[in-house]
């Protein structure tokens, strides 16, 4: 991926694997947005690196509620080795970030929603270890202009803050491309504000068409981006974790995995990661991002970022005979998921 373009995002998330029983490491009743509401499932944080038109998943974290991680019975049941504690979402992403880094992995923004973002430590780690960030915060967050170089003294809300605003004047309308084909558009103002003494952001707030309120605000780490689109472009870039989740669960098999245990959970992960990383390598090899060209139907399913279901099992001939690279006893091998792949 970094021979074409160098990483520009480093995206942390999490994703729900629904489950039927209560004996699976780390179930219990929880809300994941896989099925949108509350429901019986494990979570999993991921942490995700992207290019300006690929992205690869590199590392997950199994969540431990508090349920499994303090229970002695339980974590014998799951064999969860000892080192492994209880820690909330951000924590986990972070300690992934840590290990990314610890593994001499490119830095990128980091990028998050506002189940990260909101966290006043999670960002002041972020500082810590040096990484730019532009993060999803609620709109209950507390902050004060900053106007001139100057803190203006009232505090208020990021919502009290916007509605402040003149929606017409101080409002400016940005599109940005999600995927290949889709162009979204909504508008978008930046303000500088104090968050804490040691803490001054750019604020992003997008306010979408047809909404009587904004949708989401951003913290930015990053003043020196003086583009409000290109800002946008960066910030935009969190819906590739839902095209990685949907090729992993979809044409991988990410949460297909029947164990119970914390080890096998991890194996079938990382089994499953390794699968989509050769194909990822495989794509940006053969048909690396080109500016010029314009990507159609008929070629989409080879071109930078294009999901999978249009390159694996749905299509094997055309992406396997395009692909001069690949050996031939690999094209032989029947795409079917990861068992396939690793034959």
């Amino acid at each position: 991926m970094t021979e074409h373009e160098p990483v520009e995002a480093m995206i942390l998330d999490d994703t729900g694997f629904l489950k039927q029983g209560k004996h699976s490491v780390g179930v219990q009743r929880q809300y994941t947005g896989s099925a949108g509401k509350v429901t019986n499932c494990q979570i999993g944080v991921s942490l995700t690196l992207a290019t300006r038109t690929e992205h690869l998943p590199i590392d997950f974290a199994l969540y431990l509620p508090r349920c499994w991680a303090d229970d002695l019975d339980k974590r014998r049941e799951g064999r969860i080795p000892d080192h492994v504690s209880f820690k909330t979402k951000p924590e986990l992403g972070l300690q992934l970030l840590e290990s990314a880094l610890a593994e001499g992995m490119p830095k990128g923004v980091v990028l998050a929603d506002a189940a990260y973002g909101t966290s006043t430590k999670f960002r002041a780690e972020l500082r810590r270890l040096r990484l730019d960030y532009a993060v999803a915060v609620n709109s209950t967050t507390k902050v004060q202009l900053v106007k001139s170089g100057k803190t203006q003294n009232k505090v208020q809300s990021l919502k009290s803050l916007a509605r402040d605003l003149d929606k017409k004047d101080a409002f400016r309308r940005c599109t940005w491309r999600q995927g290949t084909h889709r162009l979204l558009a909504a508008r978008f103002v930046r303000r500088r504000v104090m968050v804490s003494d040691d803490e001054v952001v750019e604020l992003l707030i997008e306010w979408r068409y047809g909404e009587i309120e904004p949708a989401n605000y951003f913290f930015v780490s990053m003043p020196k981006i003086e583009s409000t689109k290109k800002l946008v472009r960066l910030v935009m870039q969190r819906w590739r974790t839902e095209r990685a989740y949907e090729d992993l669960k979809g044409e991988l098999g990410l949460d297909h995995y029947e164990g119970r245990r914390f080890p096998g959970w991890q194996h079938h992960v990382s089994v499953v990661l390794s699968c989509y990383a050769f194909f990822v390598a495989e794509r940006a090899r053969s048909f690396p991002p080109s500016p010029t060209k314009i990507m159609d139907d008929n070629t989409l399913g080879s071109s930078a970022g294009a999901p999978l279901r249009r390159q694996l099992h749905h299509s094997p001939a055309h992406f396997l005979t395009r692909n001069r690279q690949l050996a031939p006893e690999v094209s032989r091998v029947p795409p079917a998921g990861p068992t396939a792949v690793t034959q």
